[in-house]
């Protein structure tokens, strides 16, 4: 803020009424305040006084500011300085008597000059008057206290006891304590300004008090020391202006940025600044991350309105089993609870669970929750780092059939510690681009043509090794650093289909994307400019997505809209990993997807297991009924090649043909000037 900007706007225009001209010093002797009666008189423009020195023209007959401010701040008073010789802009030389007092603002002194010009009689009093005439227009404009220097109200404004319901009467006499709320932090604020005032300096902000009764309301609030007075007793000055309706405007807003509407806990954003908060403070609890098993089957049971029945009846249970600990809603089936229990008592919420069941439509709901428990400071110490750990344990419990909350092991703590290595070296090969892509061929078993690769992503770092695409996708998800290798992959893709278009074989090449990178409502620009950059024509571009970008696609309009974006330009869709996850086919109906490819854990049995030839049988001709392609991954003999072609599989993938090779190695594979 510039010195000049120091007072507040309906003060400056006070000051600019005062009869007499007024000026604003700083310790250096440097103007910073100069009313229009000062401009009538002395002739100089604002622009010209503003950051100078006072323009006397017989310095001598004034001490150094330095001396001036000392003695005005030891003991605050008005002195008169006597007639002082000034210089106008004309270079006219007036004579003014000159009153100095000192005002101290935002902890700084300024010295206060008040001039009247020799044609016009002074007095003290007169200058008493200025100063009783600028209090008066701050008394029109604030909710105004007189505090004395044992912290009791001497004197309030209208305005103040129009808001605190309080009477003249009744008012004075009390302490500046019984204006603020009754609690601990109320006494806390009051004991904090009035520390800063016993200290001389002034205090600003916006306070919570309250009225006679006892109701709050907001103020803006301007608490300044003020010199004594003629009984040589200090006081203090309370300047307020009401922002009550301020305050319940930004109440309304932070619940709608830090509550879940439909359950009444904190969302994630605002858990995480609770939770940096209590690491600050140096506070031990417990993170406890609590997943709803299968919920998106359960979702396809019910309809919406029975679906949010069973959120709101989950939470309940949770908040009274964990009572007086701090919940959270992170995502539609994710909850977070820290608190200082211990883990027996916290594994025995799932006893609670069965012991309480929810209902819904009259039946009993087979309801289990997946849990990870991971302790601050002993396990992790950041927010990341717990919510990480806690999700970890999460989805190794689900992978074995959840109904279970358990906590951090120790190969846990070491599988961790390898992912933040993982992590930082990642960054470091993202930005030397140390990552290379693969490729590995589909053949048409019509045509026994390579008509399509799919890119795949391969890290070896110098420092750990080779990093398996299993282990590095998930972390790069979890980072946010996915949407860097998808942007690489894509660039390298493109290139290489373009490459190879030009040497006379168009091959379609396949890459794989995350919903985190499609809920980046910039996708479809971003990838439609990559082609336009290199040249690559849209329809040799095929995206592949999973079943859980499908689940939750289905649910987010806009990404489905960016896919049809996408289609609309000749990209084409496939579903990767078919039937390894939740049983729904609501998905095929609403995603532009023209081909699904079936997990190589169904390919793998179909030698010598009739049950699961005969599913893949029936994953083919449901893909037939659909009018899409289908292409069987993981196949790795050819007896399996016979029977996936005796069924009408349109294509193939897997080590069979080829493992993922470089552009070079797989351009043998090609047939010269094979087409789409």
């Amino acid at each position: 803020m510039k010195e000049s900007e120091i007072l507040l706007p309906s003060s400056q225009e006070l000051i600019n009424q005062l009869p007499q001209p007024f000026l604003l010093v700083n310790k250096d002797g440097e103007i910073i305040l100069w009313n229009h009666t000062a401009e009538k008189y002395l002739g100089y423009d604002t622009n010209d006084v503003l950051g100078y020195p006072v323009p006397f023209a017989e310095q001598s007959q004034l001490a150094t500011n330095e001396l001036i401010f000392e003695q005005l701040i030891d003991k605050p008073e008005v002195r008169d300085m006597g007639y002082l010789a000034y210089i106008t802009k004309d270079q006219t030389r007036i004579l003014c008597k000159t009153f100095f007092t000192v005002w101290t603002i935002q902890d700084q002194p300024y010295l206060v000059i008040s001039l009247t010009p020799s044609d016009r009689n002074i007095s003290d009093a007169n200058f008493e008057e200025q100063l009783s005439y600028l209090r008066s227009g701050l008394e029109d404009s604030f909710m105004m206290l007189s505090i004395d220097e044992n912290g009791l109200i001497e004197a309030a404004n209208s305005n103040f006891l129009k808001y605190s319901k309080w009477t003249p009467k009744r008012i004075i006499g009390k302490t500046l304590w019984q204006m603020f709320p009754q609690t601990d932090e109320g006494s806390k604020q009051a004991d904090k300004i009035w520390s800063t005032l016993k200290n001389n300096r002034t205090w600003h902000g916006e306070v919570e008090q309250i009225t006679k009764d006892g109701q709050p309301y907001w103020v803006e609030l301007s608490a300044i020391p003020i010199a004594k007075n003629k009984e040589n007793r200090p006081s203090y000055l309370f300047l307020e202006n009401d922002i009550t309706d301020k305050k319940m405007l930004q109440n309304r807003l932070e619940q709608i940025a830090y509550i879940d509407q439909e359950t009444g806990l904190m969302n994630r954003y605002r858990l995480e600044q609770i939770v940096n908060e209590m690491i600050e403070e140096g506070h031990h609890f417990t993170f406890v991350f609590l997943s709803i098993d299968k919920f998106y089957s359960l979702k396809e049971i019910y309809d919406e309105q029975t679906e949010a029945v069973l959120v709101t009846e989950f939470t309940n249970r949770m908040k009274m089993y964990f009572q007086d600990s701090t919940m959270a809603r992170i995502s539609v089936n994710e909850f977070v609870v820290l608190t200082p229990l211990g883990e027996w008592f916290i594994q025995g919420f799932l006893s609670y669970l069965t012991q309480h069941p929810i209902y819904l439509d009259n039946a009993s709901t087979p309801l289990t929750v997946s849990g990870g428990i991971t302790k601050f400071p002993e396990d992790q110490n950041t927010f990341s780092n717990l919510f990480k750990a806690s999700n970890s344990v999460i989805q190794k419990v689900q992978a074995e059939g959840g109904n279970l909350i358990m906590s951090l092991s120790k190969a846990d703590h070491e599988s961790l510690s390898t992912r933040s290595i993982i992590e930082k070296r990642l960054l470091i090969a993202l930005n030397q681009k140390d990552l290379r892509v693969l490729y590995q061929p589909q053949q048409d078993l019509t045509t026994d043509e390579i008509t399509t690769v799919e890119a795949l992503v391969r890290w070896e770092d110098s420092e750990i090794g080779i990093v398996p695409p299993d282990i590095l996708i998930p972390i790069a998800e979890e980072t946010g650093l996915i949407n860097q290798i998808g942007s690489f992959m894509l660039e390298k893709a493109c290139e290489q289909a373009v490459e190879w278009a030009n040497a006379g074989t168009p091959i379609r090449i396949s890459i794989n994307t995350s919903i985190r990178e499609f809920r980046d409502k910039n996708m479809v620009d971003t990838i439609l400019k990559v082609l336009e950059r290199t040249q690559c024509p849209p329809h040799l571009l095929q995206i592949e997505i999973t079943e859980k970008f499908a689940l939750e696609a289905e649910a987010e309009e806009s990404i489905v809209s960016q896919m049809r974006k996408l289609q609309a330009k000749g990209i084409k869709f496939s579903l990767d990993d078919f039937g390894t996850g939740y049983a729904s086919f609501r998905y095929m109906q609403l995603l532009p997807l023209e081909e699904f490819k079936i997990d190589r854990s169904f390919i793998a049995p179909i030698v010598y297991q009739e049950k699961t030839r005969a599913l893949v049988q029936g994953m083919i001709q449901f893909g037939r009924s659909l009018h899409m392609r289908v292409v069987a991954e993981g196949v790795e003999s050819e007896e399996q090649v016979s029977i996936l072609r005796e069924a009408g599989c349109d294509a193939i993938q897997g080590y069979q043909l080829s493992r993922p090779k470089v552009p070079q190695d797989i351009e043998t594979l090609f047939t010269p000037n094979e087409l789409l």
